[in-house]
């Protein structure tokens, strides 16, 4: 019986076999959990630098709509005050604008 108890503690081909699946098993299990914490971590990455960029576009976006409103501004008080200078003027130049586009649109 001796030599029966030691044979079972004897490691065989089959039972290492088994021992490095079991291992390998393990090792995948693991290798799976990493892969998905580092894609989740990935999205989380991506999808803060897309937010910051979004608003970076929105800031300038406004800056560039706020410039264009101050330049339209200026251009209509520039263009009021030179109704106001020379009134006649200004209407010849709108009524020769105005028959311009009439012969155009004619065609």
């Amino acid at each position: 019986m001796a030599a029966a108890s030691k044979s079972s503690k004897v490691e065989t081909p089959e039972t290492s076999l088994e021992e490095d699946v079991r291992q390998l098993q393990r090792d995948i299990k693991k290798l799976t959990e990493l892969l998905a914490k580092t894609k989740q971590d990935s999205y989380s990455a991506a999808s803060k630098a897309a937010n910051e960029g979004m608003e970076h576009l929105r800031i300038q976006g406004d800056a560039a709509m706020e410039g264009l409103r101050q330049s339209a501004e200026d251009m209509e008080a520039q263009l009021v005050a030179a109704v106001r200078e020379k009134p006649v003027t200004s209407l010849a130049i709108a009524a020769g604008i105005g028959f311009l586009f009439a012969l155009i649109s004619r065609r």
